[in-house]
């Protein structure tokens, strides 16, 4: 018994270790895509920012060079690096 306590000392088992290696392997794991041009304001009080994004071969080979139009909520400029949850909706274009 561990001294001033009424339960037995144990051992814990070590917990296993996430590589940050394998993490970019993870199907869910966020994927990094580059603001290349920001398209204007939408939303009913312009809220909104649409962008057009290309992804980046670092996180997502698969999606590589590929653009989609996003809509982005809070500020964001040309040059930004926005992570991505979901790849495969695009959003509709502003009138």
């Amino acid at each position: 018994l561990a001294q001033g306590s009424a339960y037995p000392r144990t051992r814990l088992a070590p917990r296993p270790v996430r590589l940050a290696c394998f993490e970019a392997m993870d199907s869910n794991a966020p994927k990094l895509a580059k603001v290349e041009k920001v398209l204007g304001r939408t939303g009913s009080r312009g809220g909104v920012i649409q962008v057009r994004v290309q992804f980046m071969y670092e996180t997502a080979p698969e999606l590589a060079g590929r653009s989609l139009i996003r809509n982005v909520k809070g500020p964001v400029r040309e040059g930004d690096i926005l992570a991505l949850l979901e790849t495969e909706r695009e959003a509709r274009r502003l009138r």
